[in-house]
C-alpha cells in the first residue's frame, strides 16, 4: 500500500505532478504562515495595536492599486496554447513591468488624500516606500508562472519560504531598535526584494527581456480586460472588510480585527494557494467535462481539498479564543471571538472554492467576471447592513450571509463549465452544519463579549 502510495507521486503524470505540487504548496504554504505567526507573537509584544491597524491600511491600498490593474498576466500563461513562447512570455513580463511602475506612482500619488481621508498623518511616507514592493514585483520572471503552469512547484516554494525568513528576520531587527509601524513597511520591501533576487538565481530557463509582440499582446489583452475587471470586483469583496472596519471602527479595534483575521483566514488562504496554482493546469489537460474518468478524478481531488479545509476550518472555530489567549497578549482577547466567527463565515466559500478556476482554465474570462461582481455586490451589502446594526459582530455575521448569497451564482458557473457536483456540496454542507453547531457550543461567552464590547 505504501509502495502505491508512493507511485502516484513519482513521474511526469498529470496526477503526479498535481499531487507533488499540491504537497509542496500546502507545505510552503504552512511554513509561511508559521513564520507569519512567529512574525506576530514576537511583533505584538514590541509595536502598539494601532501599528498593525495601521500597516492593515497601507497594504490595503496597495492590494488595491495592484488588483484595480491587473490585466490577469499570470493566469493568460497557464492556460495560454502560447504559454511556453518566449515571445509571449516576454510581452506578458513587458507588461507586468510597465504595471509596476504605474503602481508605484500611484502609491506615492495617493499618499496625501489616503492621510485626509483616514486622518492618519503617517500614511504621508508610509504608502510611497511601502509601494515600491510593487515596483519590485513587477520585475518577477515569467518562470515563476512557467513553473506553475507545468506543475513544477519545488524551487519556488523554497524560495518562497527563504523570502519570507529574510523579511521576518528584519522585521524583528526594526521592531527592536525602531519600535515603530516601520519595521513592518521594512519587512515587506525586504520579502519582496529577496524573492525578485532568488528567482532570478535560482529558477531554471531564459531570462526575460523588454519586447512587445502584437499578437501576444493582443491575446493578453483579450483574456486581460474581463480580468481586470473580475479583480477590481475581487479586490472589492477581499478587502471591503478592511476598507469598512478601519473607517467605521478606531484603529485599535480594527487592529484586533487583523489579529484574528490571520488566525482565521488559514484554511481559505491555503485553499486559493492550491486552487489557483494546481486547477488551471488540471482543467486544461483534463477537462471534467469531456470524460466521466476525468470529472470522477476531479471529484476525488475536490473532496479532498474541501474535507481539509473544512477540517481547518472547524480547528479555527472550535479553538479560536483558547489560541488567542495563549499566544497573544491580553490587549488582544476579543481576537479570539473574531476567529471563531470568521472561520464560520468562510464555510460556504471553501464548499464552492473549486468551482472558481474552471472558467479562467477554459479561456471564459467574462463568467469569472459576473462571479466576482456578484461576490463584490454582496459582501459590500452584507459588512454596511451588519455595521450599522451590530458593530463589528454584525460586520462579522454580514461577511458569512454574504457567501450563502453567492453561492447560487457560483454554481451556476459551475454548470456553464461542466464541472458541478451535487454530490460534493451537499456533503459539504451537511459537515458545515455541524461544525457552525460545535464551534458556537464551544464559544458562546466569547462571541456574547464581542457583541457587549
Amino acid at each position: 500500500m505504501r509502495m502505491a502510495l508512493l507511485e502516484r507521486f513519482r513521474g511526469a503524470s498529470l496526477t503526479a505532478r498535481a499531487l507533488r505540487s499540491s504537497m509542496l504548496t500546502v507545505g510552503g504554504f504552512g511554513s509561511m504562515q508559521a513564520l507569519r505567526l512567529l512574525s506576530n507573537l514576537v511583533l505584538t509584544r514590541l509595536l502598539f495595536p494601532e501599528a498593525f491597524g495601521l500597516m492593515a491600511l497601507v497594504l490595503v491600498f496597495l492590494t488595491g492599486l495592484a488588483m484595480f490593474s491587473d490585466v490577469g498576466v499570470t493566469p493568460a500563461i497557464l492556460q495560454s496554447k502560447r504559454g511556453d513562447d518566449p515571445d509571449f512570455l516576454d510581452t506578458a513580463w513587458t507588461i507586468q513591468v510597465g504595471r509596476g511602475i504605474c503602481l508605484a506612482a500611484f502609491a506615492a500619488a495617493l499618499a496625501w488624500p489616503m492621510a485626509q481621508i483616514y486622518a492618519e498623518p503617517q500614511l504621508v511616507q508610509l504608502l510611497p516606500v511601502a509601494g515600491l514592493t510593487l515596483l519590485i514585483a513587477g520585475f518577477n520572471p515569467t518562470r515563476l508562472d512557467t513553473a506553475g503552469r507545468h506543475l513544477m512547484l519545488g524551487r519556488v516554494t523554497v524560495i518562497e519560504i527563504a523570502s519570507q525568513v529574510a523579511g521576518l528576520i528584519v522585521a524583528i531587527a526594526f521592531a527592536l531598535i525602531f519600535r515603530s509601524v516601520w519595521a513592518l513597511v521594512a519587512s515587506n520591501l525586504v520579502t519582496a526584494l529577496a524573492k525578485l533576487v532568488l528567482l532570478d538565481l535560482f529558477l531554471p530557463g531564459a531570462r526575460n527581456r523588454f519586447r512587445l509582440e502584437r499578437p501576444a499582446a493582443r491575446e493578453l489583452v483579450s483574456f486581460g480586460k474581463w480580468i481586470f475587471l473580475a479583480t477590481v470586483c475581487g479586490f472589492i469583496s477581499h478587502q471591503a472588510d478592511k476598507l469598512l472596519i478601519g473607517r467605521y471602527l478606531p484603529l485599535d479595534v480594527f487592529g484586533v480585527y487583523n489579529i484574528g483575521y490571520f488566525l482565521a483566514s488559514f484554511p481559505m488562504l491555503l485553499g486559493l494557494m492550491v486552487v489557483g496554482r494546481v486547477l488551471i493546469p488540471i482543467y486544461r489537460e483534463a477537462p471534467p467535462a469531456e470524460s466521466r474518468e476525468n470529472f470522477a478524478k476531479l471529484r476525488r481531488m475536490r473532496t479532498l481539498v474541501t474535507g481539509a479545509l473544512l477540517m481547518l476550518s472547524a480547528l479555527a472555530a472550535c479553538l479560536g479564543v483558547w489560541l488567542v489567549e495563549l499566544l497573544y497578549d491580553p490587549r488582544y482577547h476579543l481576537a479570539g471571538a473574531v476567529v471563531v466567527v470568521l472561520a464560520l463565515t468562510q464555510i460556504p466559500q471553501i464548499i464552492g472554492l473549486t468551482y472558481d478556476q474552471a472558467a479562467l482554465a477554459a479561456g471564459d474570462s467574462r463568467r469569472f467576471f459576473v462571479l466576482s461582481l456578484a461576490k463584490a455586490v454582496f459582501m459590500v451589502a452584507g459588512l454596511l447592513i451588519g455595521l450599522e446594526a451590530g458593530g463589528l459582530l454584525g460586520a462579522l455575521i454580514g461577511q458569512g450571509v454574504a457567501q450563502i448569497m453567492i453561492y447560487p451564482v457560483v454554481t451556476w458557473l459551475a454548470r456553464r463549465s461542466g464541472v458541478w457536483d451535487p454530490l460534493h456540496d451537499a456533503g459539504g454542507c451537511i459537515l458545515g452544519a455541524l461544525i457552525v453547531a460545535l464551534a458556537l457550543a464551544l464559544n458562546g461567552t466569547a462571541i456574547a463579549d464581542l457583541a457587549s464590547g
